[in-house]
């Protein structure tokens, strides 16, 4: 089957679907994009399946070459993408014939590009999902990030249309972020003045952030746990280790752990996180969990009532 080969693999490119849902008990993460909103968004401006397989370009530095007509856009952070050594838009679906040289430089704004074609990449699943964790060594190609010579192959379709979404509607990366958590069961053993410092106190990213969790620093916090056994660990929990400094588990974040959790960060949140470079401001909101699930459901229901627009 035809579809794209890869001449330069950038940083971190990897092939993301929704992720990989129901294998915990064999001690498998989920993985998928860390930025859910930029990779939905380019998969519904093609017409593709909600869980189609897209690239996830940390940074940039990616260059393909492609072997058929097909059609494909380009959303997440901004960073200078060229077609045949001609600008082109972002948040646009794009035309694209065999032999056209497709790059995308480094980002400017936001570190997460996402690339979707016409129908999804067409890569097998396994266990469920063609999700990349390179940890585990599953999912993609090889279980790992793309290297150059590789081949990602995808059916031709072409849309007789382009769409775009307009600027109005599309995500704003930037710092500082305020991020919202929903408080856990533990956060009764950070006493009144642990909590006080942890909701009223900025935090940086550190050079520590990847796909398993992003280090902060800034005032410490600590836990009258002295120890406890692992448990499971949900997507956004922010563990306390004992240096006092949180880390915010994401996608390829292990199942378990025993570190103590003051809450775990709304999806929303952590798309938004995921596009922050290092030395980026964060600070944390409680919200309580009717918010959180309002949150979502007015979010979703933006997200379906927002039109494409012909381009």
């Amino acid at each position: 089957m035809s579809g794209f080969s890869i001449k330069q693999p950038g940083l971190l490119s990897l092939l993301q679907d929704r992720g990989r849902y129901g294998a915990h008990n064999l001690g498998l993460t989920t993985g998928g994009p860390l930025d859910f909103i930029a990779f939905d968004w380019a998969n519904r401006m093609l017409g593709n399946d909600p869980n189609a397989t897209c690239l996830e370009v940390s940074f940039g530095g990616l260059t393909l070459e492609a072997e058929l007509d097909t059609s494909f856009v380009i959303t997440g952070a901004t960073a200078p993408c060229r077609l045949n050594d001609e600008d082109i838009e972002q948040w646009q679906t794009q035309s694209v014939q065999a032999g056209d040289k497709l790059e995308i430089g480094f980002a400017t704004s936001g570190t997460r590009s996402y690339l979707a074609v016409s129908g999804g990449f067409d890569i097998a699943a396994s266990f469920g999902s063609s999700s990349t964790v390179i940890r585990e060594k599953i999912g993609g190609l090889h279980g790992d990030k793309l290297q150059a010579g590789d081949h990602l192959p995808c059916s031709g379709s072409r849309l007789a249309v382009n769409y775009c979404l307009t600027e109005a509607d599309r995500p704003v990366y930037g710092d500082p972020a305020r991020l919202r958590l929903v408080p856990g069961y533990q956060q009764a053993a950070f006493d009144p003045a642990q909590q006080w410092r942890f909701f009223n106190s900025e935090y940086r990213l550190t050079e520590r952030c990847d796909r398993m969790g992003f280090r902060l620093e800034g005032e410490t916090v600590h836990s009258n746990i002295v120890g406890m056994l692992s448990e499971g660990i949900c997507h956004g929990a922010i563990q306390i280790p004992a240096d006092g400094q949180p880390i915010v588990l994401m996608n390829d974040r292990q199942t378990i752990g025993g570190y103590p959790k003051i809450g775990s960060v709304i999806p929303r949140d952590t798309a938004r996180l995921s596009q922050l470079s290092p030395g980026s401001q964060v600070y944390f909101e409680a919200i309580s969990i009717e918010q959180a699930h309002n949150i979502h459901c007015l979010e979703q229901a933006r997200y379906q009532r927002t039109s494409l627009q012909q381009c």
